[in-house]
């Protein structure tokens, strides 16, 4: 009799360097027995893409547009497949492609993840369900003065632009005032169809306008199972471009544990749950981002995925490992948070302070020299072009630090700012 193939296949949609680290770590883990598979699309990686291929035991190549194609793809691997996640939100249109043929596996719905990668339609969402824990907000198409007036008297300002379907931030900016407001849209809506494209945005292209709130920015990153039981990861506390003085909405500084003292946490955790609800996740780990208002905790977003960088950053100051929980969240199996603090560990994001040809870079070496240093990652060079992130653009490298001891993070972080100077013309 042939043998009955084993069923511990987990399978990632899409392929994103934040794949490396992470099955690295599980393939040395002693007592995990998975295997671990990767389907993607047929366009030629790169080097960066190959080396995390490398690292899979099953690779599987699909047109993601085809449904004869997906299902020949998928089917070798039927009776084995355990769990199934997605790691990246640009990945989570293929991911819900592919749910349909997965139809054994614990899933989010293909609906909620509209939901939460779609801006308009989780402002929707999160009002019908609460219209206390989000802003004002509008959609709009155009800039025209008719539109302007309506988001002046339905708004108010200040307001923040948000293009709906795309992600890291880009073309999000902020207006106090109706040339300001007229100039910002004018300039969101001559980029946004080509961003769009480029980028494979969600849905319509279309803009979002919304209430800009003033408060501190937190992210949570939080295990959702198929019932409906949230377990929450500790809070991390984030510094955006524009408390450094960008005009731009890009995380300069993740930095955890946190100060917040209990009755913080615990109302911040209820809106989050409130927010989870709203879009009816399950079966999937939630990112969730929200701003600690005078009038209480707002969501800002929410993602159906793992957040930026969280691996590092939860396993360096709890031990936590946020991938199999992911993992074993989806299967589903009982997961494990520790909750003793090992240390602080923050993540710092370097932007060009001028667009254009970078002409110079100072601090990536010299952070290395720092006794907090843990990591970095290069993504621009010398001659090439440095944009904001409203614009399109990504950060020029980040330093990942980590100290048992708080001050002497900070006193590194301190060091580390006086030394970075990027320069363009």
């Amino acid at each position: 009799m042939p043998s009955t193939p084993e069923t511990n296949i987990v399978l990632f949609v899409g392929l994103t360097p934040a794949l490396l680290g992470p099955i690295q770590a599980l393939k040395k883990k002693k007592g995990v027995n998975y295997r671990y598979a990767i389907i993607h699309d047929t366009k030629t990686p790169t080097p960066e893409q190959k080396e995390v291929l490398d690292v899979f035991d099953i690779e599987i190549k699909t047109n993601f547009s085809s449904r004869d194609t997906l299902t020949k793809s998928l089917q070798p691997y039927e009776h084995e497949l355990l769990a199934i996640t997605s790691r990246s939100e640009s990945n989570i249109p293929y991911f819900q492609k592919v749910i349909p043929h997965v139809p054994y596996l614990r899933t989010p719905t293909t609906e909620s993840l509209t939901w939460a990668t779609e801006k308009l339609k989780m402002r929707q969402q999160l009002n019908s369900y609460d219209k206390n824990i989000g802003p004002a907000f509008m959609i709009v198409h155009d800039s025209a003065k008719k539109t302007i007036k309506e988001i002046e008297e339905k708004v108010g300002f200040p307001v923040v632009i948000k293009p709906t379907g795309l992600v890291r931030g880009l073309l999000v900016t902020a207006a106090y005032h109706h040339e300001e407001l007229e100039k910002e849209l004018n300039r969101v809506f001559w980029k946004i169809n080509k961003l769009h494209r480029d980028t494979n945005g969600r849905g319509e292209p279309s803009v979002l306008v919304e209430q800009l709130m003033d408060g501190e920015m937190y992210s949570v990153d939080a295990h959702v199972t198929s019932r409906g039981t949230i377990h929450f990861n500790p809070f991390v506390h984030v510094k955006t471009g524009r408390s450094i003085g960008f005009d731009d909405f890009f995380s300069y500084q993740q930095i955890t544990p946190t100060r917040l003292n209990k009755q913080s946490v615990a109302d911040a955790q209820e809106v989050t749950e409130k927010a989870i609800r709203a879009l009816g996740l399950r079966s999937t780990t939630a990112h969730v981002e929200l701003l600690k208002t005078e009038d209480g905790w707002k969501v800002i977003e929410v993602g159906p995925r793992i957040g930026g960088f969280r691996h590092v950053m939860y396993n360096l100051s709890y031990g936590i490992d946020i991938t199999e929980n992911d993992i074993r969240t989806r299967i589903p199996r009982p997961i494990t948070i520790p909750r003793t603090v090992k240390g602080h560990t923050a993540l710092i994001k370097i932007y060009a302070p001028k667009e254009g040809v970078i002409t110079k870079i100072t601090g990536a070496k010299k952070a290395q020299q720092l006794k907090s240093f843990h990591s970095i990652s290069v993504h621009k060079q010398i001659g090439d072009r440095a944009y904001f992130a409203k614009n399109g653009g990504r950060d020029i490298f980040h330093v990942t630090f980590f100290n048992k001891d708080r001050p002497k993070l900070l006193a590194d972080i301190r060091r580390f700012e006086k030394m970075v100077e990027i320069t363009t013309k």
